[in-house]
């Protein structure tokens, strides 16, 4: 059995053996890559039905389609290759074959491509736990941030926020208000402080206080790398020699709206920091879905969180066969 029928028959509103809380996630991933699925298997599908056998053409707008979907010019390119290459030696020329191949390829690259999958935060085995987030303005980290310490709390976590973007007003008081709706304590510093010193007095008031999870907020600042790589370095610096081996968790907080240019941010925020984590935000709001598995293949790091809606249970682990499902299957447009 291929990956396509796979997924259509795991996820299928049919089944009556998954989950209550598995379906209600399965639904989410559905709705929230709506815009995607329209965007990509659509125009998979319409491809399948307009070619009768595969050729060099059909394969050029295979190709078109993922990069188009931001999968990203090199892994389309070897998506492709290999294509070609499987379809040759089968000798296998069905549209819909190739493009259940495809979706195995699709699978195989990002399961295998870089460091293992893990989605919740490592817990320390003793004191707080520290996640350190980062990512440039605009890119929903705020929000990320609230929707994770709710998580947390609802697993029964005790959240301390730190509210470390000590450059922009905006970001401490909206990250005050989500601290007083959540019921969680927060840190705050001065207007233009030390981001460092507010991290330094997060971690301090964490240890004393049993605190579980410490999520401290990072300026979003566009700036230069050496600026970056300092100000991020200082804060490693300070949280390390007050709580050995912290920060365990980094999360970079990306828009999947912005298409390749988050695949850059991430690549220059991965060379001053060591990024353990990728938070994907908006997803519902881009038909480009593929930038999930463009970040995967060119930086290795794992996506661990995917934001497919507004509410808090939006922000859902990242599950590679629940978003291969959305992206691919959903409401069995297929069908």
């Amino acid at each position: 059995m291929g990956l396509f029928s796979f997924l259509k028959n795991k996820f299928s509103k049919k089944d009556n053996n998954a989950a209550s809380s598995d379906s209600s996630s399965v639904k989410i991933y559905e709705k929230g890559l709506e815009k995607s699925r329209k965007n990509f298997a659509s125009r998979l599908d319409d491809l399948s039905k307009r070619y009768a056998k595969v050729n060099q053409d059909y394969f050029e707008e295979l190709e078109q389609i993922l990069i188009e979907s931001d999968v990203g010019v090199d892994l389309s390119l070897r998506l492709i290759e290999n294509l070609l290459d499987e379809t040759e030696k089968e000798k296998i020329t069905d549209p819909k074959t190739i493009n259940d191949m495809l979706v195995d390829d699709m699978f195989v690259d990002y399961a295998t491509k870089g460091e293992s999958i893990q989605n919740e935060i490592a817990f320390a085995k003793e004191g707080p736990t520290v996640l350190l987030v980062v990512g440039v303005n605009g890119v929903g980290k705020t929000t990320s941030i609230a929707k994770l310490a709710y998580r947390y709390i609802h697993m029964g976590k005790k959240v301390l926020l730190v509210a470390g973007d000590t450059f922009r007003a905006g970001a401490v008081k909206q990250l005050q208000i989500w601290a007083e709706r959540l019921g969680c304590e927060i840190i705050v510093g001065k207007e233009n402080g030390d981001p460092a010193s507010v991290a330094y007095d997060g971690v301090h008031y964490a240890k004393e206080h049993n605190i579980d999870l410490v999520i401290v907020d990072t300026a979003g600042r566009q700036q230069t790398k050496a600026n970056l790589m300092n100000e991020l370095g200082k804060i490693n610096r300070v949280i390390s020699k007050e709580i050995e081996g912290a920060p365990h968790e980094t999360f970079l907080i990306i828009d999947g709206t912005t298409g390749q240019n988050g695949v850059l941010q991430a690549k220059a925020f991965k060379e001053v920091t060591n990024i353990t984590g990728i938070v994907i935000t908006k997803m519902d709001g881009t038909s480009k879905g593929g930038i999930i598995l463009s970040i995967r293949d060119e930086l290795g790091v794992p996506v661990r969180f995917i934001g497919l809606g507004e509410k808090m249970e939006d922000l859902q682990e990242f599950d590679l066969d629940k978003y291969l499902y959305g992206l691919l299957l959903g409401e069995d447009i297929h069908e």
